[in-house]
């Protein structure tokens, strides 16, 4: 997302509804309703205040709970800060990643009023549950139960999905994590909202190994949006920040679906969505004009395919802890 997996050799339990089991203990809607009534009102405050100040972290926490779960499972291990660059969140992969001073702040409030009782695992699914409704999105329930990991490694990011992975790639790691070829396309969506760096898109645009031999641009571009997209991004420019989801970057619909079959995605993984039989059709079901008239219902799938996510290896019962701070180990 952004950029944006497999948690492999992770248990997966998934129950799409209103609680989720886990190797000791239930993930469940409302967890925190008596130990800490405002938990969920606390985290939702303080992400639409950071987004009053600044929009753009809205998508940026949608794209850390992806980077969460699918390392390690939705432990919140990608919050840890390493001393000698070797945590989760010195990997490569997670270049970019912000939000994470907002689950600080979320957290710190929480453990002014419920110490020790929040875990930074489920601020994060809060958040990004939240910023999924602020920015028009659809507003829907989360399990919470989590507890938080005591594992970070710089290796251990390696696993995720990369803007060079395609579709049969995409797919397999999707599988690893529990999640099939409708969650793909599904949490592809999310780039409905947000932007990515030039540097995701210089290969496409410059050094993208083409049929005959020797690199060039991505033939599978439109030659308008090629053009669009180089003006954009010269070749060396790491830094610019285009749309994910041209013509439609801050507002969370089913836009991004339809450039993507009309070939304006941005970054190659969401093309590669339209190059493979078994995610073509996904991507034609949600674009169709009758699709919101007689389904499948884009923001109803994509909402259960966040709690889905939200589940993928959870700590819950006695495993784990709950963290003081999110970013140090208890």
């Amino acid at each position: 997302m952004g950029t944006a997996s497999g948690a492999v050799a992770l248990l997966l339990v998934v129950v799409l509804g209103a609680s989720v089991s886990g190797s000791s203990g239930q993930l469940q809607v409302g967890f925190y309703s008596k130990s800490c009534p405002s938990a969920e009102s606390t985290v939702a405050s303080v992400v639409r205040g950071a987004s009053a100040a600044d929009s753009t972290i809205l998508p940026a926490l949608l794209r850390l709970q992806f980077h969460d779960c699918f390392v390690r499972g939705c432990d919140a291990s990608v919050l840890i800060k390493g001393g000698n660059n070797n945590a989760e969140v010195d990997n490569g992969k997670h270049q970019g990643l912000r939000g994470m001073d907002v689950i600080e702040n979320a957290k710190a409030q929480l453990e002014s009023v419920c110490p020790g009782v929040v875990s930074c695992a489920d601020v994060v699914v809060l958040a990004a549950r939240d910023a999924v409704a602020f920015t028009g999105g659809p507003s829907f329930d989360v399990p919470t139960g989590r507890r938080d990991g005591k594992v970070s490694n710089l290796r251990d990011g390696d696993v995720l999905p990369d803007v060079h992975d395609s579709a049969q790639v995409l797919r397999s790691k999707f599988r690893a994590s529990g999640l099939d070829d409708k969650d793909l396309v599904l949490l592809s969506s999310a780039h409905t909202v947000g932007t990515t760096a030039c540097f995701f898109i210089q290969d496409r645009l410059y050094n993208f190994p083409l049929p005959g031999g020797g690199v060039g641009s991505d033939p599978s571009i439109p030659d308008g949006f090629l053009s669009e997209l180089k003006s954009r991004c010269a070749p060396g420019d790491f830094n610019t920040r285009l749309s994910l989801d041209r013509g439609s970057e801050r507002v969370f619909d089913t836009s991004i679906l339809r450039n993507i079959r009309n070939g304006f995605a941005v970054i190659a993984s969401d093309a590669a969505l339209y190059n493979d039989t078994s995610t073509v059709d996904v991507v034609d079901s949600y674009s169709g004009l009758l699709s919101t008239i007689f389904g499948p219902y884009f923001r109803q799938d994509f909402a259960d395919s966040m709690v889905k996510m939200g589940s993928i290896g959870v700590l819950t019962g006695a495993n784990g802890e709950v963290r003081k701070v999110c970013s140090k180990f208890n």
